[in-house]
């Protein structure tokens, strides 16, 4: 039913994206009703006559439905006028279509909803599956400029000496200043064993710091674990993607094999991936209930409960949170929290609440992704631009970075210690 209700959803979408952009643009162009630019004449120039009566496309009437030609007139008028008047001709129709597909989704005013053209597609979908090609860091595109939320372990952005919180000025010496975060970042991805210039803001230095950076193939591991010297098992899950339900179970079972005395789930910096993903992780921590709740437009819910057979449901557990963690990990996080399962140490997580289906577009031009619904914890709490508080809250300063301390990790080791009666209530 669910599958049913997501196909049906993506299918409206897309054909109301096609029934629209058969070709389409985004244009700022103010005039005034003679038909002559409000701008006005450059010296010199001859007068701008009114321009002829604005047409609609030959054919353009036949591919709209009929009850949405009116409504469509004054874009096939404007598609008439950039290939009639705009002074470089040809246009490019392609990208006058993306644009204005970026355009009506940008137009809903939800940051989550938005175009990916094939090339962010394609990168959208290899961070899901662990490796892509660039320098290797966790970054934010929300922000005014493109910024470094971590470097990954041993990753080229580590190696150069790129910290949390450094924002991308510049690339290759073009300033970044009114380009947006996404298309940065597009920018600083490129083929292994090439060279990216990035200049960077950093808090504290008065001066711009210029990084010259050789791109490398990254392979991201979705699962990261080890035992700590205190008997107490760590696992890190760095995205929810096609592998992690796989390699978590992998560690867990290696982590309960040496039976620890608890457990910490590391989910900093992680911003998510796939809902059911998310379920499945949800399920190795909890023995049943709900998960979450996803409530539709509607007013229409889905319920998905956990799964059985969970490896680590009654190990004492403290879970890591901050800032980074969003979307997926917040609903691990949520449920976790909502249960009394563990606590949750660290900062207030990012917020996501909602929820999209990524819809591909016909020949291969890109998709689109839309919000479908908003998810709420199993006690129907809303995070939503509001995330989650964490139980104990504690800073990770750059000064800890670079110190290569991290309280908030120590912070959740004295708090699984007194969860289990050790040494630290001594």
């Amino acid at each position: 039913m669910k599958l049913l209700k997501y196909t049906l959803l993506g299918l409206i979408a897309i054909t109301f994206v096609l029934v629209v952009f058969t070709g389409g643009f985004a244009l700022g162009y103010f005039m005034d009703t003679t038909g002559i630019p409000l701008l006005g004449n450059p010296v010199g120039s001859q007068p701008v006559l009114p321009l002829a009566p604005l047409t609609t496309p030959e054919g353009a009437d036949q591919s709209t439905p009929a009850e949405l030609q009116t409504l469509f007139k004054p874009f096939w008028e404007a598609w008439d006028l950039v290939h009639t008047q705009y002074v470089d001709q040809p246009v490019d129709d392609l990208a006058l279509m993306q644009g204005a597909i970026r355009g009506m989704l940008a137009a809903l005013g939800d940051q989550h909803t938005s175009y990916m053209d094939p090339q962010e597609f394609e990168d959208a979908n290899a961070g899901l599956e662990g490796t892509y090609e660039g320098i290797g860091a966790y970054v934010d595109t929300s922000g005014e400029y493109l910024t470094v939320i971590s470097p990954i372990k041993d990753s080229p952005a580590e190696a150069a000496g790129l910290h949390p919180g450094d924002q991308v000025i510049a690339i290759d010496g073009e300033d970044m200043t009114g380009i947006t975060p996404e298309l940065a970042r597009r920018r600083v991805l490129g083929p292994a064993g090439t060279v990216v210039k990035l200049t960077v803001a950093r808090e504290g230095e008065e001066e711009p710091l210029i990084f010259e950076i050789t791109r490398a193939k990254i392979v991201v591991a979705s699962v990261e674990h080890e035992i700590l010297e205190n008997g107490i098992g760590y696992v890190k899950i760095n995205t929810f993607g096609d592998t992690t339900s796989s390699e978590l179970r992998n560690a867990l079972k290696e982590i309960m094999a040496s039976k620890p005395r608890g457990l910490i789930l590391d989910m900093r910096n992680n911003g998510g991936g796939y809902l059911q993903t998310a379920v499945e992780v949800v399920s190795q921590f909890i023995p049943e209930g709900v998960v979450l709740i996803e409530r539709y437009g509607d007013g229409t819910r889905d319920t998905y409960e956990a799964n059985k057979g969970g490896l680590a449901i009654d190990v004492p557990l403290v879970v890591l949170v901050n800032e980074g963690t969003a979307s997926a990990s917040e609903i691990v996080a949520g449920a976790i929290q909502d249960y009394g399962r563990g606590k949750l140490v660290g900062k207030t997580t990012f917020g996501k609440g909602s929820v999209q289906i990524w819809s591909p577009l016909s020949d291969n031009q890109g998709a689109v992704r839309v919000t479908i619904a908003k998810w709420l914890t199993p006690k129907e709490r809303t995070i939503h631009e509001v995330g989650l508080a964490p139980d104990v809250e504690v800073e990770l300063t750059e000064e800890d970075f670079l110190a290569q301390l991290d309280p908030q990790l120590d912070k959740a080791i004295e708090v699984l210690e007194q969860m289990i009666g050790g040494s630290a209530t001594e």
